[in-house]
């Protein structure tokens, strides 16, 4: 029997060995984790109060989209975005507390005051775009506040699948906020008539910022879909999916507009043609981001695609003239090609960027599909390995992108089939956390599994919708996950959204960021899909001091008496860098509209920590009108300041 016995166990050994070094692997490879207790703590800087975001009444609701014949048996899929927020100062009371909401459930553009204090300052209402022509299969992606016409008033840039983009521009003589406060006009001139007969783009993503230096606002627009009628339930034909699920270039082509001219009740765009290389403008957008990245005050351009490349655009423009140029992560040994920039076949759904080690260079944080068991591809948290701006600049140049994906090793890379993405300092610590959104299509039929085998299919059948897995009413793909909340702790994040009250199993898209009662902590509201909005009021505990600038140009806005407010031009694109006592470095920005379908206010907000109680030394950075690049240097008390930047800032 021992003998036997002996024989057996020789005879399992290999196996036994296997299982040895498999549990031995997994241990020593396994990522640490926070307890709950860990957690806890982490999570006890911060603070979040949910509040209610009133809506306006008097509209059908919908639970799914309509959409093209040839789409029937993915209508969930299909009708997945368009659920966006952005937070801003719209009435002039030098607050960000108005936001413009996407609702799919009412196919509106609604604007509606922050909850708070001052929510009675006037009624929610949805935007009216008459007289310019609407349709039937027409319906609203997002909302971007900006100040295109130049007369200190924040205009709506509004965005559709359907037909091509509406500025709301503000009119001087508003009484208030209302319906009749704005002036609806072509950001694309058409045909006019009642109903809209024009291009039937399909866009999904903006970034504005002075693409060419010129000192004026242009605009960036990513489409998805290629024109035609996705949203047209009457109509089989004309439409199309993605050729591939990872290097698609037959999607919607993207455009970018540049700024020719403004009065106080029109605003001019010239559409500069073919500044991006083809297989990036017929790619599949789901969100983009402008920032300077090397101080020539020059916007980059990062577009996340959903079904191809990434592309990081090198800003090589000229006022009146255009121009990018393509850059790559370089390649090296055991990085793949999925984890360098601009080569990635992730599914790429949000940027922002942030300077995450203190190093005076932007970093990068980009949303992919990160489900455990799903489609697990990684989040992208893209370091900078640059030794300054010189060398940066240099690279670029060069087409070199030299940005590494530490993603895995900081605890970021998993969270769920990932949306928008902001990064912002919400506890005044001097250190930036990461509010992400997750979730897809929520309901009863688990729909992985066929999802899965789409995942796995040749490229040659994906473009047909007729061997996509059924995704309608009652199905479910990644429909109970959660925003998500990473913190910084030692040398990884964790997320703490659990711990926060963050974590409802709802969809989410945009997020928004800003201070919109003036109490020095950012704020957030966030878009749900099929769902109500939801604002975060920031109740943080944190005795953090903090730098809050609001940029404005110095030339004149609109004259002062009746009507809206004009606090000011926001000066999209500024740049401010902080350098602390203890030799910290603290970056912010002007940022005219980045992400998915959330953006946050104009303001630059830079948390100084506990141990900055006097003035910091702040260099700002800036085009003025007349596309000159200027800089200053000043000591600034921490708290919030109005500067006017011209020839130099002042303070108001």
């Amino acid at each position: 029997m021992a003998t036997a016995m002996v024989g057996w166990l020789r005879r399992q050994l290999p196996g036994v060995v296997a299982l040895v070094l498999v549990v031995g692997v997994f241990f020593a490879v396994r990522l640490p984790s926070a307890s709950s207790t860990e957690r806890a703590e982490l999570a006890s800087a911060y603070g979040f109060a949910p509040m209610n975001i009133a809506l306006p009444g008097g509209y059908e609701q919908q639970t799914i989209r309509k959409v093209n014949k040839d789409y029937k048996q993915i209508d969930a899929w299909i009708s997945s975005v368009g659920a966006g927020v952005a937070m801003n100062d719209l009435d002039g009371d030098g607050l960000p507390n108005d936001l413009c909401i996407t609702d799919p459930r009412i196919d509106q553009v609604v604007v509606t005051p922050t909850p708070g204090k001052r929510s009675q300052r006037y009624a929610p209402f949805a935007l009216n775009a008459a007289p310019l022509p609407m349709g039937y299969a027409i319906a609203p992606m997002g909302c971007a506040p900006a100040d295109l016409n130049e007369d200190g008033r924040m205009d709506l840039l509004v965005y559709y699948w359907g037909r091509t983009p509406v500025v709301f521009l503000a009119k001087p003589g508003a009484d208030g906020l209302t319906a009749d406060a704005y002036t609806p006009a072509e950001l694309v001139p058409n045909a006019g008539g009642t109903t809209y007969s024009g291009p039937q783009w399909n866009s999904n993503a903006v970034a504005l910022d002075d693409f060419d230096g010129d000192g004026h606002v242009d605009v960036y627009l990513g489409d998805y879909f290629p024109d035609g009628p996705v949203l047209d339930d009457r109509k089989s034909g004309g439409v199309a999916m993605n050729k591939s699920l990872s290097n698609a270039t037959n999607g919607g082509e993207d455009h970018v507009f540049r700024w020719t001219g403004a009065s106080a009740s029109t605003v001019s765009f010239m559409e500069a043609r073919g500044v991006l290389p083809k297989p990036v403008s017929k790619g599949w957008v789901l969100a983009a981001g402008a920032n300077d990245l090397d101080g020539d005050q020059l916007p980059e351009l990062y577009i996340a695609q959903d079904h191809g490349k990434d592309a990081l655009l090198y800003n090589r423009s000229r006022p009146g003239k255009i121009e990018f140029s393509l850059v790559h992560g370089v390649r090296t040994p055991g990085v793949p090609k999925s984890k360098r920039l601009g080569s990635d076949s992730f599914k790429g759904m949000g940027i922002d960027f942030a300077d995450f080690d203190h190093d005076g260079l932007y970093d990068m944080f980009v949303s992919d599909i990160t489900t455990t068991f799903g489609i697990q591809e990684s989040n992208l948290q893209f370091i900078s390995t640059a030794k300054n701006k010189t060398e940066l600049r240099s690279d670029l140049r060069d087409g070199k992108a030299p940005w590494e994906d530490r993603s895995a090793d900081l605890g970021t890379a998993w969270s769920g089939w990932a949306w928008d993405v902001k990064i912002a300092d919400f506890d005044n610590s001097g250190q930036t956390a990461i509010a992400q959104t997750t979730g897809f299509v929520k309901g009863e039929v688990n729909r992985w599994p066929q999802l899965q085998e789409l995942a796995a299919s040749n490229d040659a059948v994906v473009s047909d919708p007729y061997w996509w897995p059924h995704v309608r009413a009652g199905d479910d793909v990644a429909g109970s996950q959660r925003l998500h909340f990473f913190v910084k702790d030692g040398d990884r994040y964790q997320d703490v959204a659990k711990e926060l009250g963050l974590a409802v199993p709802v969809p989410t898209r945009g997020i928004a960021v800003g201070d919109s009662d003036g109490d020095g902590l950012l704020d957030m509201a966030v878009a749900r899909q099929w769902d109500e909005p939801a604002f975060y009021h920031n109740t943080s505990p944190s005795k953090g001091s903090y730098l809050h600038l609001k940029l404005t140009h110095d030339t004149p806005a609109a004259p002062a008496g009746g009507g809206l407010a004009a606090p000011g031009s926001p000066v999209v694109g500024a740049q401010v860098t902080v350098k602390t006592t203890d030799g910290r470095v603290l970056l912010g920005r002007v940022d005219g509209g980045s992400g998915h379908s959330g953006k946050r206010s104009d303001e630059v907000h830079i948390g100084l920590g506990t141990g900055v109680t006097g003035p910091v030394q702040a260099h700002l950075r800036w085009r003025d009108r007349t596309g000159t690049v200027r800089e200053q240097d000043l000591r600034l008390s921490p708290g919030r300041h109005s500067l006017t930047l011209g020839t130099q800032a002042k303070e108001k």
